[in-house]
C-alpha cells in the first residue's frame, strides 16, 4: 500500500519552480516596487550618460507602426500606450474584485478611506497651483512668466497644465513601503491604504478619461461598445475561446486610440467587464484567476519598461537649477505634503464632522505615516506627466519631479512607519508583561480550540480547581452540566426556563478534558462532563 501511495503522489506533476518563483516575486509589493525602482534610476541615467545617451535615445524614438492602422508610435510611446495597458488591465480585474466581493462592496465599511481617496486628490493640485503662481509672480523673468531649468519661459497658463500629474498614488510603491517599515503595524492600516489606493486608481482612470482624451469620430465608440459586449459574454462562456477573446481585447485597444480616448483605458474596460464571483463550480472567481496570471506580466515586464523609458528624459545638463524649477518645487511640494495633508482633513473630517467610524483601535493621527505613502505618485503620474505637456522640456521635468518626490515621500512615511511600528510593538510587548486581571486569568484558563486530522474541532478546558469552581457557578448561575441537567442554581432560580436550555459547559470534575468523537469528554483523575460541539471546516 505504500508503494502504491509513492507511485500515486509522484503521478502528481510537479509545479515548475521557476514560475513559482516568478509568481512569487510578482505578488510581493517590496520586490517588485524595488525592480520598478531600479528600471526607474536606470533609465535616468541611460539617458544622460554620454556615452550610451544618443544609442539609448535612437532605440527610444524608433517607431514600429500596425499595418492597416494609422498607429505607428516609438519604443518609448509603445511602452506607455501598449505595455501600460497590462498595468490597467490589472487594476480593472482588481477594481471589479473589490467593487463586488472586497473592500469596496460595503460602501458603509469603506466610507473613510473612500472619502480619503477623493481629499488626497483635490489638494495637491490646489498646492501646485499655488506654488507655481508665486513662481510666476515673484520669480525672474517677471509677473505671469515662469522659467525653467533648461532656460525656456513659459507663462503661467502653461505651467499650469500640469495641475493633474501630483494626483495619483502609486499602488505598488505604496504598500512596498509599508512592508519594508511596518513590520508590527495592525492589519487596519494596511487595509486603509489598499481601500484608498484602490480608489484613487479609479479616479485616475475617470481623471485620464475626461481630460486627457481629444475625441474622434463618433463610429470608434460603437465599435468599443461591441467590443465590450462581445468580451463580456466570451469571458462569461463554460469554456474561454482564448484567441478571439485575445482578439477582441486587442480590437477594443485599437479602436480607443482611434477614438482619441486614451487606450490603456481598454485594460480597465475589459478588467470591469470580467466575471467576479464563481461560475460553473469553479473554485476561484475568474476575475481573481486572470489577475494572478497577468500579475507577474504587469509587475515584471510593463511596469519597469514603462519606467525606464518613463525616466529615460535627457537633460542638457543636471545642475541644482533642475531642483528648484517651478515645475519640479510645484509637483514636490504638491505629492510630499498635499496628498498627507487632503487625506488627515478628510480623515478629521469624516470622523468627527460626518460621524464615520475608522477602524476599531484607529484613530486619525495613526494614519498619518500612510497618509505619507500616498505621496508615491510614480507610475500613472509619469503617464499624466506625459499626457498633460506637449513641450518635451517641460513633460522630462515634470516626469523628473514626479521622481523627486516619489523618493521624498517614500523616505519621510518610511521613517515615520518605523517609529509608529515600535510603539505599536512595545504597546504590544507592555501588554504581554502586564500582570493579568483575575477575569483574564480565567478567560485564559477557558476553552481552547483543536484539530483534528478529519477535520474535527474540539473544544478544550484545563483542570478545574474547587476555588474555581466556585467562581464559576457564581458568575455563571446559567450554566448547566455536560450530561444536559441544569445545576443547583438553575433549579432554584425564577426562571421557568431552567434547565430546558441546551447544554453550553459543564464546570464538575477535575482534570484536563479533551472532547472524544462521540462528543463527549471524560478526564484523568476525577470524574469529568463536558459537551463538545463537533462542525467540519469550510
Amino acid at each position: 500500500m505504500g508503494e502504491a501511495a509513492n507511485q500515486t503522489v509522484n503521478r502528481i506533476p510537479k509545479r515548475n519552480g521557476f514560475w513559482e518563483a516568478v509568481r512569487h516575486i510578482a505578488a510581493s509589493d517590496r520586490i517588485s516596487g524595488l525592480i520598478m525602482l531600479g528600471f526607474a534610476f536606470a533609465g535616468l541615467i541611460l539617458a544622460n550618460l554620454p556615452a550610451i545617451a544618443d544609442l539609448f535615445g535612437h532605440i527610444a524614438e524608433t517607431h514600429i507602426g500596425i499595418p492597416y492602422t494609422n498607429i505607428d508610435l516609438p519604443i518609448g510611446h509603445w511602452a506607455q500606450d501598449g505595455l501600460l495597458t497590462a498595468f490597467f488591465l490589472v487594476v480593472g480585474l482588481d477594481l471589479k474584485q473589490e467593487l463586488t466581493t472586497g473592500s469596496l462592496s460595503n460602501p458603509k465599511a469603506a466610507a473613510v478611506p473612500m472619502l480619503c481617496a477623493v481629499g488626497g486628490m483635490l489638494v495637491p493640485p490646489v498646492m501646485f497651483l499655488g506654488v507655481t503662481w508665486l513662481y510666476s509672480e515673484y520669480a525672474p523673468p517677471g509677473p505671469g512668466f515662469q522659467t525653467i531649468a533648461s532656460g525656456q519661459v513659459f507663462d503661467y497658463a502653461t505651467i499650469a497644465q500640469g495641475w493633474a500629474v501630483p494626483t495619483a498614488t502609486d499602488i505598488a510603491f505604496s504598500l512596498a513601503v509599508l512592508a519594508l517599515f511596518a513590520k508590527a503595524l495592525p492589519g487596519s492600516i494596511r487595509a486603509f491604504l489598499m481601500t484608498l489606493a484602490t480608489v484613487d486608481d479609479l479616479l485616475a482612470i475617470i481623471l485620464i478619461a475626461v481630460f486627457f482624451s481629444s475625441l474622434n469620430a463618433w463610429y470608434w465608440f460603437i465599435g468599443i461598445a461591441a467590443c465590450a459586449v462581445a468580451w463580456a459574454f466570451l469571458v462569461r462562456l463554460k469554456r474561454v475561446p482564448w484567441i478571439i477573446a485575445g482578439l477582441v481585447g486587442l480590437l477594443a485597444w485599437v479602436m480607443m486610440f482611434e477614438a482619441g480616448v486614451h487606450p490603456t483605458l481598454a485594460g480597465v474596460l475589459v478588467g470591469l467587464l470580467t466575471p467576479s464571483r464563481e461560475m460553473f463550480g469553479e473554485a476561484t472567481p475568474r476575475a481573481e484567476r486572470y489577475h494572478d496570471k497577468l500579475q507577474p506580466i504587469s509587475a515584471l515586464i510593463a511596469l519597469p519598461l514603462f519606467a525606464l523609458f518613463a525616466t529615460g528624459v535627457r537633460f542638457s545638463e543636471l545642475t541644482p537649477a533642475l531642483m528648484i524649477s517651478p515645475v519640479v518645487v510645484g509637483i514636490t511640494v504638491a505629492l510630499v505634503v498635499g496628498k498627507p495633508t487632503g487625506v488627515i482633513i478628510t480623515a478629521w473630517l469624516s470622523t468627527h464632522v460626518l460621524g464615520l467610524k475608522l477602524a476599531k483601535g484607529l484613530r486619525v493621527r495613526d494614519l498619518l505615516p500612510a497618509a505619507c505613502a500616498c505621496g508615491i505618485g510614480f507610475t500613472v503620474s509619469f503617464l499624466i506627466a506625459s499626457l498633460a505637456y506637449a513641450n518635451t522640456e517641460l513633460s522630462a521635468e515634470s516626469r523628473f519631479g514626479v521622481l523627486v518626490a516619489s523618493l521624498l515621500a517614500a523616505a519621510v512615511s518610511g521613517v515615520l512607519l518605523s517609529r509608529q511600528s515600535k510603539r505599536f510593538e512595545a504597546a504590544a510587548l507592555a501588554a504581554k508583561s502586564a500582570p493579568q486581571s483575575e477575569e483574564d486569568a480565567e478567560l485564559e484558563a477557558g476553552e481552547h480550540e483543536g484539530h483534528l486530522a478529519d477535520g474535527t474541532i474540539t473544544m478544550s478546558m484545563p483542570a478545574f480547581t474547587p476555588e474555581f469552581i466556585r467562581k464559576f457557578r457564581a458568575a455563571h448561575p446559567k450554566a448547566v452540566r455536560g450530561d444536559g441537567s441544569a445545576n443547583a442554581d438553575d433549579a432554584q432560580s425564577d426562571d421557568p426556563d431552567a434547565g430546558k436550555r441546551k447544554p453550553r459547559r459543564s464546570v464538575r470534575g477535575s482534570g484536563n478534558v479533551r472532547g472524544g468523537r462521540d462528543g463527549r469528554s471524560s478526564g484523568k483523575g476525577g470524574q469529568s462532563s463536558l459537551k463538545v460541539w463537533r462542525r467540519r471546516k469550510r
